[in-house]
């Protein structure tokens, strides 16, 4: 997992070279030009945290109303959605479960513009869409994902933004935005602060990650690998739905890490912060500056909303295998599960 984590500024430099950048962007080009009406993504687990991801995207970027799939309404009860004016995005790192690979067949029965995006080019997700993205990750050693996650990201990123400019083709100064963060996500693994926050976290009982917008799948995904990594009980909202309700169970035992970034999402998150800060709970923010009313802080650099993802993952990542070794617990091989999950 240690080694997994470590190459992703590498894999991001990977999928911004000219070849994967290309590929990409003759993709965006095609679905540009089909002009969907709206977008359908689909996905378990981390790469479901991945399409979510895209889905807010495609909503602020395109305009687009976007659903997440339900693959058991078409494997289990045999519905058949009519998908003819859609673009549906399959999001899978092995691209192997049958249950995405079916929601793919379907749609593109019904007339949708399917897209496979895996790590796995000769997958059944490939073979059953249209179109692909290889996110070129490379072998992934470990259960727990990480760097195939990171590079969905980044793929997901410049897909919508090449639709966005119609040929596939960034504008420049989005290209050279992009190309930072490489440099920007070594700087951030180069931080272990996520060492100490472990030893801080060691006897938790239960643990609970929050963000709004771009960063509530960072939220999402941060649960996950505490409950793959460290057997930690952890709950994710969004920041708003934290207030709706689970805000009350909310006290000094029951640590909360909460994504504060730059942009609109983090503006909303420091009354969330506030908030849990007068019920007196054990926040640390993930961010590019303090907030008030949290008690620590993982600190990444500050970037445009729509990258910071890329980033704030990196000391989550790096929090949940510290975490799960101060634990005694072995983080390359969590018990119970493998690295290509199969679910009909």
């Amino acid at each position: 997992m240690a080694a997994d984590i470590a190459e992703q500024p590498a894999g991001m430099a990977r999928l911004l070279d000219r070849e994967n950048a290309a590929a990409i962007a003759a993709v965006g080009a095609r679905v540009a030009a089909r002009r969907p009406r709206h977008v359908i993504f689909v996905g378990r687990g981390t790469s479901d945290h991945a399409a979510l991801y895209g889905a807010y995207l495609t909503e602020i970027r395109l305009g687009l109303p976007v659903g997440l799939a339900s693959p058991s309404a078409i494997t289990l009860y045999g519905a058949r959605p009519d998908l003819s004016d859609a673009l549906v995005v399959g999001v899978s790192q092995s691209g192997g479960s049958p249950d995405l690979a079916g929601v793919l067949t379907v749609a593109r029965q019904s007339g949708a513009l399917t897209l496979a995006v895996t790590n796995n080019p000769d997958s059944p997700l490939v073979a059953a869409a249209e179109l692909a993205i290889d996110i070129a990750a490379g072998h992934e050693r470990a259960v727990a994902a990480t760097k195939t996650y990171t590079a969905e990201l980044l793929a997901l990123l410049l897909l919508v933004e090449g639709v966005r400019a119609g040929d596939g083709v960034l504008p420049a100064d989005e290209r050279a935005a992009l190309e930072k963060l490489p440099q920007l996500a070594e700087e951030v693994l180069a931080d272990n602060a996520a060492d100490a926050l472990a030893q801080r976290y060691r006897f938790a009982s239960r643990l609970v990650a929050t963000g709004r917008g771009y960063a509530y799948p960072t939220a999402r995904e941060t649960a996950l690998k505490l409950m793959e990594t460290s057997y930690l009980p952890a709950l994710a909202f969004s920041g708003a739905d934290l207030l709706h309700g689970p805000l009350a169970m909310a006290d000094p035992d029951v640590p909360v890490l909460a994504v504060v970034g730059d942009g609109p999402g983090g503006q909303a998150m420091r009354d969330v912060v506030n908030r849990l800060g007068e019920r007196r709970a054990d926040v640390v923010t993930v961010g590019p500056a303090d907030v008030p009313g949290a008690a620590g802080r993982l600190a990444v650099p500050a970037v445009d909303e729509r990258y910071a993802p890329l980033l704030d993952i990196l000391p989550l990542q790096k929090l949940a295998l510290a975490l799960a070794l101060a634990r005694g617990e072995d983080p390359d091989a969590p018990r119970g599960l493998n690295k290509v999950t199969t679910t009909l």
